[in-house]
């Protein structure tokens, strides 16, 4: 690290850049991945952006916005590894990437509003439904998992799980409304 590294910085600044990182990881990981062909390429960049983050953050001024400032760093890590991914099955020209790069920062508030929603809607359901629908959703996992998980037959967990959709839609719907979310 050079002369502005985290290591350099006082007490005080570390701890705001650990809760900022911290803080925004979901985020700036969102964005990322609506830049690059898939969830590990965007995992990597991350991890760079974060090094990156923490490199300059001494000339990261408190009080303005970080999630801003951060997003600006994984967009440059994306350019500079736009090559790697020139061999990938799908690629963008520059200009399709900076149209998806604004469009992401553009709904980095909705994209939150609508994740906590979803917490307090997934809260907010029985445990047993609660526990089908994150299984059903957890890496490596299917319905007929979920099924098992949860004791009912592959009809009934298909049953129960559009069910289940359907609550958390109106849950979330309502909520964002009711807060007059972006």
């Amino acid at each position: 690290m050079d002369e502005t590294s985290s290591q350099s910085l006082d007490p005080d600044r570390q701890k705001e850049l650990v809760s900022l990182i911290t803080r925004h990881q979901r985020r700036i990981f969102s964005y990322l991945y609506a830049l690059v062909p898939d969830r590990h390429a965007a995992e990597d960049l991350l991890q760079e952006t974060n090094l990156i983050i923490c490199e300059k953050f001494a000339s990261f001024r408190s009080g303005t916005d970080f999630v801003a400032w951060a997003c600006q760093i994984a967009h440059w890590r994306v350019r500079n590894a736009r090559q790697k991914f020139a061999r990938s099955k799908v690629t963008f020209n520059q200009e399709v990437v900076d149209a998806i790069a604004a469009t992401a920062s553009s709904m980095v508030k909705e994209l939150d509003a609508r994740h906590e929603a979803l917490e307090h809607c997934l809260g907010r359901l029985h445990p047993r439904d609660r526990e089908m629908m994150l299984t059903r959703y957890e890496p490596g996992c299917g319905v007929a998992e979920a099924a098992q998980r949860s004791g009912r037959s592959l009809q009934a967990a298909y049953k129960a799980l559009a069910r289940i959709r359907k609550l958390l839609f109106d849950c979330v719907t309502s909520r964002l409304a009711r807060e007059g979310a972006p």
